[in-house]
């Protein structure tokens, strides 16, 4: 039995560290563009290859760094991107007897265009056949990023969730989940914790007009126990049906390298701390740590702390 699984894609991501950018912005900086010249050859100053993330391997990364027993459910191909992420996650103390290997696939390749402290990402997620394997029941399951035509695999993870209510469900949707809106309604109804931010959680509910606290009532409604939104510089913010609660972001130690992974950082540390028994207010604290923290590195798991870093810290 595991403390915390992971369900989710697994990507290898390629940075590619621009030099011949602009970036154009809107007055809020709520939409910008990236511009590079078309139709030339663009000289970049660096390219590395980052094995084993996305939403859920980062969240089983960081909660095998806290001192959890963790796991990955994921799937890939067998090609030498595949063996090199099996690698990673058991270097970093993931299980990964649950990942599945498919003869005659590739594994999900990312590639980031990485400009200044942050980055534009070229997505693309394999076709594999989804189908959840038989394990122990853990104390949570954290549900994330899944491909498009993933409907039915949700439904297998949530009979899997009816059948073992001892298990709590965090669920921190990626894209394609996001897209699908209320068709995930039967997930919504099961999830312990939920994280997006408040532009997704716009999008999931189909309204872009209400204030903060407003959206987290209305995302509630959707089921989940506690819903946690984030709101980039300005934090985050949590509801668990009585009250609201802000978490500030934690001071940055010096300026973030890129933003890769962040989000991942917060939710996943937030839930393992539930998972280590302490309350929500502490949880939320941990995550913002572990999220600056992750900033000051390449890629979404270097900078992932030990419980002992993120203590030290909070001190």
């Amino acid at each position: 039995m595991h403390d915390f699984v992971a369900i989710g894609d697994i990507v290898t991501d390629t940075f590619i560290r621009l030099k011949d950018a602009s970036v154009h912005c809107d007055i809020d900086r709520e939409k910008c563009t990236i511009t590079m010249p078309f139709g030339e050859k663009i000289p970049f100053d660096s390219a590395e290859d980052v094995y084993a993330v996305g939403n859920s391997p980062n969240a089983a990364v960081s909660a095998a760094r806290l001192g959890l027993s963790s796991a990955l459910i994921a799937d890939l191909g067998d090609d030498a991107l595949g063996k090199e992420c099996l690698a990673a996650l058991e270097s970093n103390k993931v299980d990964v007897g649950l990942v599945k290997t498919h003869a005659g696939h590739t594994t999900n390749h990312h590639y980031v265009l990485w400009y200044e402290d942050d980055r534009t990402i070229l997505v693309k997620h394999e076709a594999y056949e989804y189908k959840l394997p038989e394990f122990a029941p853990p104390k949570w399951l954290y549900l994330s990023s899944l491909g498009e035509d993933t409907l039915d695999y949700h439904r297998q993870i949530v009979e899997y969730l009816n059948r073992h209510p001892e298990t709590s469900l965090a669920f921190q949707p990626g894209t394609f989940q996001i897209n699908m809106g209320r068709e995930l309604k039967e997930v919504y109804a099961r999830t312990a914790i939920f994280f997006c931010n408040i532009a997704e959680a716009e999008k999931i509910l189909g309204i872009n007009t209400l204030g903060k606290e407003e959206l987290l009532k209305r995302m509630r409604e959707l089921g989940p126990k506690i819903v946690v939104l984030t709101d980039g510089p300005s934090g985050a913010y949590a509801y668990d049906g009585r009250e609201v609660i802000s978490q500030k972001p934690f001071p940055d130690t010096k300026p973030p390298l890129e933003r890769t992974g962040a989000g991942d950082a917060f939710a996943s540390t937030t839930v393992a701390a539930l998972a280590l028994g302490h309350d929500l207010l502490t949880a939320l604290s941990w995550g913002a740590v572990n999220s600056m923290s992750v900033v000051q590195q390449v890629g979404a798991q270097k900078g992932l702390l030990t419980r002992e870093g993120i203590e030290r810290l909070l001190k």
